[in-house]
């Protein structure tokens, strides 16, 4: 699939590009310079047309910021990969002092160059335009990404140059199990260094100072066959500890990320010697989902060595996480890789009890087995009757059970079923939906 990097100034317009191209709200957007520092893939489609479009970080020379090296590369990384390259100017702003040392980058890079100048909301911009024909440019595409105007050009042209692949063929083409990893957790405990390790490769930004990632980082990869799609998100922190807008919609994203997840991994700091509220809080929003979900105990090598003290730790972690038993906890060390290589084999497992289904006749049998086991209550002078079960969804499993009474069922006697059906169908690491029914009127008279 052919590559689309767009490259640009800072606060040039990149990010709105990006999401006006692939129809999408995935890069966050601001008047802030500097909001993009990662990588950002995404999936365009035109003509019959399907290509990867990449998102990067404004271009800055020097280093005026601790990130602005770590920007670069990142850029660099990005012009390596892509088979064709769109520079974006400012209509508004004009020329920037950076923008010739960047397009003699990209000239060097011998790959189809686009020029195109965004914000030409009106005539009075257009006379901007002629500042940018002294760096030489033949054919300038003036554009607005806010208002979608010339992009449909813009688009058209460059699509001449990706071979024909009808985006039906495509779609269908692409359609493999995809397993979706967010990588969540407050600040500064390491889940970039996590990413990064996973995909054995300098995927996204690594600092020592809190709300480094402020995007969510979307990585497509392929291990064993398998696909997947690892999210690297902004830290996040408690309500009353946020203030910056751009920090409120990193960590509105970074919540978004568990929608579209199948397996969330919360990241613990090891290090600060327990578990925070706050980690509970993240494990609650991915409850509250009925997302699958790992306990990863990063920076497991700057903890007390001694086996009672690890132990203990992990009792108590495992005590604080007691509304989520099916989470497996996996202790590692982003920074030196030891333990991770368990990551991926873990998420496959979780994966596999997450997108189970069982059928109807091994889940009534189960049921039956559950009910002789422990009789149902009475409830108001009546026995509690089970008839049968069907499961009805998967992401998780989710069974139907059909009662006499749905309202009378005590949640004790909920989790005693959810229980028996974990080890009944070796469900022990996902989370399992049970919903009760009352019979049809028609069945009541069968």
């Amino acid at each position: 699939m052919a590559i689309i990097a767009i490259v640009g100034s800072p606060n040039v317009g990149k990010s709105t590009i990006f999401n006006r191209i692939s129809k999408s709200t995935q890069a966050l957007v601001d008047d802030l310079p500097g909001v993009t520092r990662d990588r950002n893939y995404a999936t365009g489609v035109w003509d019959e047309k399907i290509f990867t479009i990449v998102d990067t970080g404004g271009f800055i020379s020097s280093d005026d910021s601790i990130f602005d090296q770590s920007i670069r590369e990142q850029i660099f990384q990005a012009l390596g990969e892509a088979d064709i390259l769109l520079f974006v100017g400012d209509g508004k702003r004009g020329l920037h002092p950076e923008d010739p040392a960047l397009f003699d980058i990209l000239r060097r890079t011998s790959k189809p160059i686009f020029f195109s100048v965004n914000k030409i909301d009106g005539p009075e911009q257009q006379k901007n335009l002629t500042d940018f024909y002294a760096l030489g440019v033949q054919n300038i595409y003036p554009i607005s990404a806010a208002h979608g105007f010339g992009i449909g050009d813009l688009l058209s042209d460059i699509v001449k140059l990706i071979p024909e692949t009808p985006a039906l063929e495509a779609d269908e083409e692409t359609e493999v199990s995809e397993i979706r990893i967010s990588i969540l957790g407050r600040p500064n405990v390491g889940k970039s260094t996590l990413v990064n390790r996973i995909l054995n490769a300098p995927r996204v930004i690594v600092s020592p100072i809190p709300g480094t990632t402020r995007d969510a980082v979307d990585t497509p990869f392929e291990r064993s066959g398998q696909r997947y799609l690892l999210i690297d998100t902004a830290g996040i922190r408690k309500k009353g500890k946020t203030h910056e807008k751009i920090e409120k919609i990193s960590i509105i994203k970074a919540l978004q990320c568990i929608d579209k997840s199948h397996i969330c991994v919360v990241l613990i700091d090891a290090a600060e010697g327990g578990v925070a509220d706050q980690d509970q809080h993240i494990a609650g929003y991915i409850q509250e989902r009925s997302r699958a979900c790992i306990i990863g105990v990063n920076k497991w090598d700057a903890f007390d060595p001694d086996p009672k003290a690890r132990k203990a730790f992990l009792e108590d972690l495992r005590w604080r996480f007691r509304f989520m038993p099916f989470a497996p906890v996996l202790p590692f060390s982003a920074l030196n890789g030891k333990g991770v290589q368990k990551v991926i084999p873990t998420v496959r497992e979780v994966f596999g009890q997450y997108n189970s289904r069982i059928s109807t006749g091994i889940l009534n049998r189960a049921l039956q087995e559950a009910v002789s086991a422990h009789e149902p209550p009475m409830v108001r002078g009546r026995r509690l009757k089970f008839f049968y079960g069907t499961q009805t969804g998967t992401r998780p499993p989710m069974f139907v059970l059909f009662c006499n009474n749905p309202a009378g069922i005590h949640f004790s006697y909920e989790r005693f079923l959810i229980n028996r059906f974990r080890e009944s169908f070796g469900l022990d690491k996902t989370p399992i939906k049970l919903v009760f029914r009352g019979r049809k009127q028609r069945d009541k008279k069968e």
